[in-house]
């Protein structure tokens, strides 16, 4: 085992999932401590040419695992190049994001791999005695800190917007072709095709920027006003649970304990109470912003902003303000 860190770089469509450059930054702040170099591993149909961007953003080695069973993600294909990479990289530590892939993923090599693991990391340390990791327990009230054995392989998934990304350095990776042998087994269940149902709004697990409607909203209709606000800034729409009930919005777009913990750098709450459940999805975020009528919300007791004002008035507002300044 050397002491390299390897990271798996996400990759959707052949664009590079930036929760990646994340990993990278994790990943060269654990080699400086090793001494050793930091890897990446790329997998996919056609990739190769991205070898070059994940070279500028820190990886010296950047090994990629071409097949056409690659081409869309698949559970077992994905884990056997993966597990490949790794035994031509021979890292002592493997980082991969804390997506619905990473998710996927993580466990399935570290079983393979007889490895050590823990997902969800926020704060990953290495010191003399092994890895030391923390993570939210209990809807983000506690934190629960944990040491992985240091005798095997440790594998870590990374929150996103949890580390900063690593800022590129004009650097240049050497790229690996690692050969993947996949078995009957790994090719038993065939993907041909990925049928987009969504209407294009970004994911709100996925975007550094969520504008979030409640109740307050009235109708669906009226998130007309949410959703221009959130275009304004590149973001992605959300909802509190009583939204989605009443069928303001659908419930892919609930953030919450019942609907999807999200770390944004910027969450506005517009016209959210902040029930205890909604304040669980949303309480890792960066900046929280709130916009309510009701001055006593709890929604105000974790925002960083909070305007106490109507949304029908101020949403707008910001909406024609925040346009000014990107055109």
């Amino acid at each position: 085992m050397t002491n390299d860190i390897l990271v798996f770089a996400e990759q959707r469509g052949g664009k590079i999932h930036p929760v990646t450059y994340q990993a990278l930054s994790v990943a060269k702040g654990l080699a400086a401590k090793t001494g050793g170099g930091v890897g990446a591993c790329l997998i996919g149909q056609g990739v190769g040419e991205r070898a070059a961007s994940l070279g500028s953003h820190g990886a010296a080695k950047v090994f990629v695992a071409h097949d056409v069973e690659l081409g869309l993600y698949r559970a077992m294909p994905y884990a056997r190049a993966l597990c490949a990479a790794i035994d031509a990289a021979d890292p002592k530590i493997v980082v991969l994001p804390t997506t619905f892939m990473g998710r996927d993923l993580a466990p399935r090599v570290a079983a393979r791999k007889r490895a050590a693991l823990a997902t969800d990391c926020v704060a990953i340390d290495l010191a003399d005695d092994g890895l030391h990791v923390r993570r939210t327990l209990y809807s983000g009230k506690v934190f629960g800190e944990y040491k992985l054995a240091g005798d095997r392989l440790q594998i870590v998934t990374v929150r996103a917007n949890a580390f900063p990304a690593a800022p590129q350095s004009g650097g240049s990776a050497e790229v690996i072709n690692v050969p993947v042998a996949l078995t009957e087994a790994d090719q038993r269940l065939k993907m041909h095709d990925i049928v987009r149902t969504g209407s294009g709004v970004k994911d709100v697990t996925e975007a550094d920027i969520v504008v979030s409607g409640g109740r307050s909203l009235k109708s669906e209709a009226n998130f007309k006003f949410i959703y221009e606000l959130a275009e304004s800034l590149d973001g992605a729409v959300g909802a509190s649970r009583a939204a989605c009930d009443a069928g303001y919005q659908p419930h892919s777009r609930q953030v919450g304990l019942t609907g999807k913990v999200i770390t944004p750098r910027l969450y506005i709450a517009c016209g959210i109470d902040g029930a205890i459940q909604h304040l669980a999805g949303m309480r890792g975020s960066k900046v929280i912003v709130a916009i309510n009528t009701k001055k006593e919300a709890p929604i105000f007791n974790v925002a960083n902003y909070g305007c106490v004002a109507d949304l029908f008035t101020l949403v707008p507002l910001l909406t024609q303000e925040f346009r000014k300044l990107r055109h």
